[in-house]
């Protein structure tokens, strides 16, 4: 049965994602309850404050700071805390110091909201996806990672502007690592069905592997390009993680590119937390969708995997 809404959602991190994410919530009818957690618990409380004084102007929504304590009855635990991306530095560096903090974090957190689905955002999200389903002891499909659900919508934001389409109208994925071995699927990318080879045909452009090749580099290198200019990453994600609660707390079986343990899926030995299309509802993920994969997109998801697995063995979980 599909939980009651509007529902409470707890936020850990009260970083530049955390706040926004907060933000961004304010907008949905769906939540009617924020705590924000975070070790500095000035920022939590300023932060929580200034969003109340915000709330203010939309519709009622009880914000606050809290502890541990304060995420009973969380439908949704929202873990943004970690250490910020320095510029030229990958996701996976970042792991050490940000998988130590989930570790540190996410357990006292567990008793309060048993039965509570975890969404991770912090950097490399689909190491600490993996590391929260190890930590949490809960079943794979209710350990999320916001995966590259940005990723894809970068993706087709690239699309829509040299097709002149909007965007909504264009369906494209990323598949495997949110990070340098992310895979764009052009082989289903497609606008209103219509695949791009016989939309350009229609349009009477052509496409070349030089252009393909740089809108994927272009859509992997975007979170780089974000933190050299401005330092952190923020506006996306945050209605990427509004979009994923949407569809858990609405139970609409929204397709999404979420993180999540899979095993032996693609040719893929063992397990790995990574992201492919997904059915996302009320108990989290509900199927995985095994969409046709080209030769060279699959040799490259599998790499992705490996990498992934390779990072993974390095924590000595």
């Amino acid at each position: 049965m599909p939980p009651e809404f509007p529902a409470k959602v707890a936020i850990v991190g009260a970083g530049y994602v955390g706040a926004s994410t907060a933000f961004a919530l304010l907008f949905t009818p769906l939540v009617k309850e924020i705590v924000l957690v975070d070790i500095n618990h000035a920022r939590a409380e300023g932060e929580a404050m200034d969003l109340a004084h915000a709330a203010t102007l939309i519709r009622p929504v009880k914000i606050y700071a809290g502890h541990a304590s304060d995420c009973a009855g969380a439908r949704i635990v929202i873990f943004t805390a970690g250490a910020n991306q320095r510029p030229g530095e990958t996701r996976l560096e970042l792991v050490h110091r940000n998988a130590a903090i989930v570790k540190e974090a996410l357990p006292p957190l567990l008793p309060y909201c048993p039965d509570a689905l975890i969404l991770m955002v912090a950097n490399p999200v689909d190491v600490l996806t993996y590391v929260a389903w190890k930590l949490s002891g809960l079943p794979e499909n209710k350990v999320l990672g916001s995966g590259t659900v940005l990723d894809s919508a970068r993706f087709r934001h690239l699309l829509s502007r040299h097709l002149h389409v909007d965007p909504r109208n264009i369906h494209a994925y990323v598949i495997g690592e949110h990070g340098d071995t992310e895979v764009p699927v052009w082989s289903l990318a497609n606008v209103a069905g219509i695949d791009l080879a016989d939309f350009y045909l229609l349009d009477g452009t052509t496409e070349e592997n030089a252009l393909r090749e740089e809108m994927s580099r272009r859509v992997r290198e975007a979170a780089y390009a974000i933190i050299e200019r401005k330092g952190a990453t923020a506006y996306g994600v945050a209605l990427a993680l509004s979009r994923i609660t949407e569809s858990i707390i609405r139970d609409e079986k929204a397709v999404l590119t979420v993180s999540s343990v899979i095993r032996n899926l693609y040719g893929i030995e063992g397990e790995v937390a990574l992201s492919l299309p997904c059915i996302v509802g009320s108990s989290g993920r509900e199927k995985i969708l095994a969409i046709p994969l080209g030769s060279e997109e699959l040799a490259a998801l599998q790499h992705s995997a490996a990498t992934l697995q390779e990072t993974i063995a390095g924590l000595n979980l």
